[in-house]
């Protein structure tokens, strides 16, 4: 086991920042298929259990209606979809973008516990999930990912402002000001 971290720790696409490059990437993809989805009435009717039973988004069939809930989802997605793909070469547009994924998967993963028939009664509920239950536990990687990104960001961007700092004296003084007092 030794020797494969060893070589692993040499492999070149493993150094630097091209696991940072490929997750923003891969939440890019994300955004611009499931934003696209949602301009299409089959969608819309998919997405009637999951809305209506989410704590934080339930308000949106009262507020749009059906297909205009899922409109405002697919326009949602397909901006923080652009904001973390500027942020490529932007990183205060990234942490926009990576603020705005990890609201939505938040708002996603608020749904799990107010599912209906999310748990398998016929294998004894929890944790045997549904289909329903297993469409949304992706959103808690979903989420680490887009925390990674804000993060990341947040921490390159501090080395934009003040470009004597190392990365690690970037995250450093982040740890640091998280204690202080507002």
């Amino acid at each position: 086991m030794n020797t494969l971290v060893r070589f692993l720790a040499k492999v070149r696409v493993l150094n630097g920042e091209v696991a940072y490059h490929v997750v923003r990437a891969e939440m890019v993809v994300i955004f611009l298929f499931f934003g696209y989805q949602k301009w299409f009435a089959y969608e819309a009717q998919a997405l009637i259990p999951y809305i209506s039973h989410g704590p934080l988004i339930f308000w949106m069939y009262s507020v749009f209606g059906i297909r205009g809930a899922t409109y405002f989802l697919g326009v949602s997605e397909w901006l923080f979809g652009a904001l973390l793909f500027a942020g490529f070469w932007n990183k205060k547009l990234g942490v926009l973008g990576a603020l705005g994924s990890a609201g939505t998967f938040i708002a996603t993963s608020t749904i799990i516990p107010f599912m209906p028939d999310g748990w398998a009664v016929s294998a004894g509920g929890f944790p045997a999930m549904t289909e329903h239950v297993a469409f949304l536990i992706k959103d808690l990687v979903l989420f680490a990912a887009s925390f990674y990104l804000l993060r990341e960001d947040v921490v390159q961007a501090a080395l934009a402002k003040e470009p004597a700092l190392s990365r690690d004296e970037a995250a450093a003084s982040m740890r640091m000001s998280a204690h202080e007092p507002w």
